[in-house]
């Protein structure tokens, strides 16, 4: 039997899949394919690194070992829908409701000593951050809103705020002495193991990584974030905000990036507090209360400490002395510096730039905003639609165009894969990283407490990112931009094999560009106001800003994107779509036993997974399957039965039997299989027949608390019985057998 593997992962998405998957398995049952799981959640995770501390019923094999092993080859079929990239508070939380739930695991070492303790710090760092994302993604990423979610968008378009040419929102950035000025690059000639080290100024020398195998033709660079600098770069932009009357804050990327940005965005909390770490900075470290975990955490602990209530007090102050904090929940008083994985920066940005270029201040009101994005590698992206919406107003979807995405990101291509290559300088000296032959590739003076990165991007992604590039364009007519800047050192290389390797691809009649990203970001914007669509063919981190971007603009989410990645080796990796709203849909569902999460993601996912696999294993059943799922989510949008946007309304669970009854629909009066329209005319009529009374069944248990057992590690049973309430809609589905 063909199989395709569902993943299991965290939050909203899990939640869903405990109602949708139910569905998937029981229709592609009868096509002959089998829809397994495999657990890739934070939970699962963490659980599968201490495997010798757990009873035999609590050990999980480490899955995403296993899918990244089944990406490299032809028969990999996988539907990854978002899972949490942990910061290191989310890893705490993680590890604490596993061990309340019986599960005999460490605690989190901040500061190993023993090597009990760095090895244990080891295999949870293992899991925090962006860990599953380079494991499965062994291809290229093609992201774009099918034509069914684009034209849905156009007939019903979302609110979108109005600009003023008076807005004073901007982003604030270093510009130099951060990542993008200091990076240099280099192209590897032949295949060779590089070493990283540094000299410190008293003649020592400590290495950093022993053993950094590289390919020839790999791109290969090092940069450093200078951190003197961005003291004085972040009390220019407090000083700034303070004077312009604007709310103050911090856009980073503490998940994916989870060596650097937690670092830099402890840095923004001692700076926005500089008065508080001045006085008792050293009782916060004594008291291991780390500026990294974000004020929230810091707040927290203060309990224990003997002057802990004067040290509160010295930060409310702080806050009424300084510019006025941009706030993620108002009513909460949770704020932009609180917790450093609240505000991810390309979820965040495009909705303060959606929202008439606002964010929440501390008062429940919308106000123009400082974006303070340090490292200025792709800042200007921002500033460029913020100054273009500034100049020409909101966006409108009705009208609007489209700028679907060609991402490189295999291999753990660019800065995502930077992770094991990152370090917090512990002494001033010279980093560099030197060839098997002992020769000096890279260096770079640094200072204890600067943030020096390394990072990787092969040649065979660069031309299969290339090559996909040219067959996007080809198949779509429309003009496809490489954003890549000459004056930053990795762009420079990877253009010179841009140039290269598009002379092997027929490129006749093909409008293919090279531009820097704020130019190409002004060429997109002139053509999505016209309502013309334009490429955007990037590296691994624009691939994350933009797809986040331009949908949110365009569809009001990014959730609703296809995203297919070819894998290398020839199997497919079905994403779908983005989780930065998941935790708020979690905490409603758990108030009120309402989840607003849309899978319109896994629809298209799922019917590019059907399709892929009767190719691959020739099963037309599967492609029927495809067929008749994707007219259905056409269905599906006509009709509007997305999740409402309050209780009393159709929520995720609604959607889900709108979808399994169009789809058993479409079943039923297909002509290409009579044998399975046979199969599915019962279940349609079943469904069509009691649609009210399963409507109902599902909207009756909204309103009243729900209890799923646990936020990483939902209860299966709990979670279950919460997500398929309608005994009716059960039973209907357990009859097609």
């Amino acid at each position: 039997m063909a199989t395709i593997i569902y993943t299991h992962t965290d939050e909203a998405p899990l939640l869903a899949t405990y109602s949708f998957l139910p569905i998937i398995q029981a229709y592609a049952a009868k096509a002959g394919v089998e829809v397994e799981t495999r657990d890739i959640s934070l939970a699962g995770r963490i659980i599968a690194q201490f495997p010798e501390r757990l009873t035999d019923e609590q050990r999980q094999d480490d899955a995403l070992a296993e899918l990244g092993e089944l990406a490299k080859r032809p028969e990999a079929n996988i539907i990854k829908l978002p899972n949490v990239s942990a910061s290191t508070p989310q890893l705490k939380a993680a590890i604490k409701e596993l061990q309340d739930q019986g599960f005999d695991l460490p605690d989190y070492p901040e500061s190993p000593q023993s090597d009990e303790e760095k090895d244990v710090r080891t295999r949870y760092d293992r899991v925090k951050g962006s860990a599953v994302n380079p494991v499965l993604r062994q291809g290229n990423s093609d992201r774009r809103a099918p034509a069914s979610v684009k034209n849905y968008a156009k007939a019903y378009p979302h609110r979108m705020g109005a600009w003023s040419p008076d807005s004073k929102t901007n982003v604030a950035t270093m510009g130099e002495h951060d990542f993008k000025s200091n990076e240099k690059s280099v192209v590897i000639p032949a295949d060779d193991t590089l070493r990283i080290e540094l000299e410190a100024e008293d003649g020592t020398t400590t290495v950093l990584k022993d053993s950094l195998p590289v390919l020839a033709g790999e791109v290969v660079d090092a940069t450093v974030l200078q951190v003197a600098h961005l003291h004085g770069f972040l009390r220019n932009a407090i000083a700034r905000a303070k004077a312009e009357g604007v709310l103050f804050s911090v856009h980073l990327k503490a998940t994916m990036m989870k060596v650097s940005d937690p670092i830099i965005f402890g840095h923004v909390v001692k700076a926005y507090f500089e008065p508080v770490f001045a006085k008792y900075g050293a009782d916060l470290d004594a008291a291991g209360l780390s500026a990294n975990d974000g004020l929230a955490g810091i707040l927290s602990g203060l309990d224990k400490l003997s002057n802990g209530a004067e040290i509160k007090a010295a930060f409310e102050q702080a806050l009424v002395d300084g510019p006025p904090l941009a706030m993620v929940d108002s009513d909460r008083g949770i704020t932009n510096l609180h917790v450093p994985s609240d505000v991810i920066v390309d979820a965040s940005m495009p909705a303060m730039i959606r929202t008439s270029g606002h964010m929440w201040g501390a008062d429940g009101q919308e106000h123009d905003t400082l974006a303070v994005i340090p490292d200025s590698s792709y800042a200007g992206v921002y500033q460029t639609v913020i100054d273009d919406c500034r100049e020409h107003g909101a966006f409108d979807p009705a009208t609007m165009g489209s700028v679907p995405n060609v991402g490189l990101m295999a291999q753990a291509a660019e800065e995502y894969g930077s992770h094991d290559k990152t370090f917090e300088i512990p002494a001033a000296g010279t980093v560099r990283v030197v060839d098997g032959s002992g020769a000096t590739l890279l260096e770079h003076d640094v200072e204890a407490g600067d943030i020096w990165r390394a990072c990787q991007t092969k040649d065979a992604p660069i031309r299969d990112w290339v090559k996909l590039a040219v067959t996007r364009a080809r198949a779509t007519g429309v003009p496809a931009v490489f954003w890549l800047d000459e004056s930053r050192a990795h762009d420079a290389c990877l253009i010179a094999k841009v140039n290269a390797y598009l002379a092997d691809h027929d490129t006749e009649g093909l409008d293919i560009k090279i531009l820097t990203p704020e130019l190409a970001t002004a060429f997109s914007l002139e053509r999505l106001r016209r309502g013309e669509d334009t490429i955007s063919v990037t590296g691994n981190v624009l691939r994350d800003y933009n797809t986040d971007l331009f949908p949110i603009l365009e569809l009001g989410t990014s959730a609703k994107m296809l995203s297919v990645v070819p894998l290398m080796a020839g199997g497919g990796l079905f994403e779908t779509g983005a989780g930065g709203s998941a935790p708020k849909h979690v905490q409603q569902l758990v108030k009120e036993n309402y989840l607003r999460w849309d899978s319109l993601g896994e629809f298209f996912a799922l019917a590019a997974s059907f399709e892929h696999l009767a190719g691959y294993a020739d099963n037309p059943r599967a492609q029927v399957l495809a067929d008749t799922l994707d007219r259905a989510t056409g269905t599906f949008l006509d009709r509007d039965k997305s999740p409402t946007r309050k209780v009393g309304g159709i929520d995720n669970r609604g959607s889900h039997f709108y979808l399994a009854l169009y789809w058993a629909q479409e079943l039923a009066n297909q002509s290409d299989d009579a044998e399975l329209a046979g199969a599915f005319k019962p279940l349609a009529q079943t469904l069509a027949d009691h649609e009210q009374q399963i409507v109902d069944e599902l909207i009756a248990v909204q309103g009243s608390p729900a209890d799923i057992g646990g936020y990483y590690r939902p209860d299966e049973a709990k979670a279950s019985a919460v997500m398929r309430p309608s005994a009716t809609f059960n039973e209907a589905l357990a009859s097609l057998g």
